[in-house]
């Protein structure tokens, strides 16, 4: 198993089969960095056009299609002092007679709050909350990794503002340090893409961003062999998850849904019976995006609930 200490020169405001950016093999763990939102890195300078730039493809030997990639997110650390948020809730999300009365900002540049990441107390503050009374405002980080994926397949190159069976644009803030991540393999070598770090941010994403931020990042990948997934899914120490990503927002449901059933049948032994019944009680929905092209629905069973897999 080798650590992989990656430096990216190039990246990627789509999710697709480029060019491999690094070769790894199953079990290895890689350690990189990736800018935010806007392209800016760690020294808050622009390095890329803006557009969710991805880091990567790292190419898995021995994933083929068919396979399901495992990356594990092991540590996933803000590394420069300030981040920045939208201010305003997306149309989308409040009553169409209010959205008349939501106070865009007449100049982009005031489209934004700024606020300060500090690692050591591991709390985010507001410091520019201008034209506002909410004052100053301390919050926990949380960290997580917006948007990630593998190449789609029949050669698909898919924007990163959106989201599919990939993964892609997801915007879950349970993708965070220490989760396991499982995504359909389409292509050989999987070509995992990463970026869109989020100091915190809340359910849906309703402002369009989280507290933006470029990160350090190191996670470890491995193949399973033969497990076939549609959906990406992800695990925590108390929760297995599915997600669904399309609009609107009923199928995002639907494919979350199904894959969790897919799951429960497959690994866990429950026959459909038994996994409607436990879905019906134990089941529990998170709203990942609802700002985006598509949205993002989690489906999350309590892992205090399951048999042994």
């Amino acid at each position: 198993m080798t650590v992989h200490h990656f430096e990216p020169t190039q990246y990627y405001t789509t999710i697709g089969s480029h060019a491999p950016a690094l070769v790894v093999e199953d079990g290895d763990t890689v350690v990189t960095t990736t800018v935010d939102a806007h392209g800016q890195g760690a020294s808050g300078d622009q390095v890329t056009p803006p557009g969710n730039p991805m880091t990567g493809p790292f190419y898995v030997r021995g994933a083929e299609p068919g396979d399901t990639l495992a990356v594990t997110f092991d540590k996933l650390t803000p590394n420069r002092p300030h981040g920045w948020s939208r201010k305003m809730v997306a149309p989308n999300v409040v009553e169409p007679e209010h959205v008349p009365f939501l106070p865009w900002p007449a100049d982009e540049a005031k489209a934004y709050a700024i606020w300060q990441v500090d690692n050591a107390a591991a709390t985010v503050t507001l410091i520019d909350p201008a034209d506002t009374s909410i004052g100053s405002l301390t919050l926990p980080i949380n960290s997580m990794v917006g948007c990630f994926g593998v190449a789609p397949a029949d050669g698909q190159a898919i924007s990163t503002a959106t989201s599919g069976q990939h993964g892609g644009n997801m915007d879950y803030r349970g993708y965070g340090e220490g989760v396991t991540a499982y995504l359909p393999v389409f292509v050989e070598g999987a070509l995992f893409h990463i970026g869109d770090g989020h100091a915190l941010q809340g359910d849906g994403e309703i402002v369009g961003t989280g507290v933006e931020i470029s990160f350090d990042v190191q996670f470890t990948v491995r193949v399973i062999k033969g497990l076939r997934s549609r959906w990406p899914r992800g695990e925590n120490g108390e929760y297995i998850f599915t997600a669904g990503n399309a609009r609107p927002l009923d199928q995002a449901v639907q494919h979350a849904t199904s894959e969790m059933l897919l799951w429960l049948n497959a690994d866990y032994g429950l026959d459909a019976v038994g996994a409607h019944i436990l879905m019906g009680q134990c089941v529990e929905y998170d709203l990942g995006n609802i700002y985006d092209p598509a949205y993002t629905m989690i489906c999350k069973v309590s892992k205090r609930f399951l048999p042994a897999r």
